[in-house]
Parts: C-alpha cells; sequence; structure tokens
C-alpha cells in the first residue's frame, strides 16, 4: 500500500463516520488548493501516515468544499491538524511544521 493510500479524503458527509467513529485516534488534515503549507505539509502527513500505520488514522479535508466540519472546530488558519481520539479533539496544531515535530506531537497520540 503507498503512503497516499492511507490518507483517507473527508467530507463534511463522511466525517462523523469516518473521523469520529474510528476505534483509531484520527488526524485530520484542514487544507485548502490556494494553501501552499497545505501542499508541502501533505507530503509530509502521507509519510508519517506510513509510518503510524496501525496506529493512528490520518484523514484530509479540503476546507473551502467543507465548511461545515471547518466551522464545527472553529479552523480559522491553513493547514490545521487536528487529532481526534474517541470523537473529541485531542490536540490542535495550526501551521505547516517540519516532520520531527509533527512525529513527536502526533506520536504522543499513536494507539
Amino acid at each position: 500500500m503507498q503512503a497516499t493510500d492511507l490518507l483517507v479524503t473527508v467530507t463534511d458527509e463522511t466525517f462523523a463516520s469516518v473521523v469520529l467513529a474510528s476505534d483509531l485516534p484520527v488526524v485530520v488534515d484542514f487544507w485548502a488548493d490556494w494553501c501552499p503549507p497545505c501542499r508541502k505539509i501533505s507530503v509530509t502527513l502521507a509519510e508519517l501516515a506510513e509510518e503510524f500505520d496501525g496506529r493512528l488514522a490520518f484523514a484530509a479535508i479540503n476546507s473551502d468544499e467543507n465548511p461545515r466540519a471547518t466551522r464545527d472546530y472553529q479552523v480559522m488558519s491553513l493547514p490545521t491538524l487536528l487529532v481526534f481520539r474517541g470523537g473529541q479533539v485531542v490536540e490542535s496544531i495550526v501551521g505547516a511544521r517540519p516532520k520531527g515535530y509533527l512525529r513527536d506531537k502526533l506520536g504522543a497520540h499513536a494507539a
């Protein structure tokens, strides 16, 4: 399986079933096409999805196309990463960060 296969695309309609109902902690990447740092961090997240396969789930949601989830979780800047465990936000990371930083922060939530 390729790393990009591990980064699931979610929408307003699938958010609850994919993210909130997940047995694993889920890292959700809120992004948009017009956001250059979003493109950069997506590559890093695909690599981390491979590293944490089976211990963390990774999802991406286009904020422009899915305003309900963006509004519900008060995402004000992009990229924003929210970590969900048991349907609740347990970590928020705003802005593009280096891979090592993300590995440490997200790894703390791995099952």
